[in-house]
């Protein structure tokens, strides 16, 4: 996540030479591309991280330090 970014709240994935901006709500992909195996694993890991993928977007929005989130196991 990046501090004072544009709606809708989402996050930034990247593999290799590929990013991707994901939305939280749905985790549809914004921007960008990851390829299918990889946007699988993120997804997964977002929908189990959902509710502080979000508590993390409102602290960047209000300029605080955001918390670490566990990867995926």
């Amino acid at each position: 996540m990046f501090y004072d970014d544009h709606h809708p709240p989402h996050f930034h994935a990247k593999y290799a030479e590929h990013k991707a901006s994901v939305r939280i709500a749905d985790l549809a992909v914004l921007e960008g591309y990851l390829p299918p195996r990889v946007m699988g694993l993120v997804a997964e890991w977002a929908s189990l991280h959902r509710q502080e993928l979000m508590r993390d977007w409102e602290l960047a929005a209000n300029g605080q330090p955001l918390t670490p989130i566990q990867p995926l196991e």
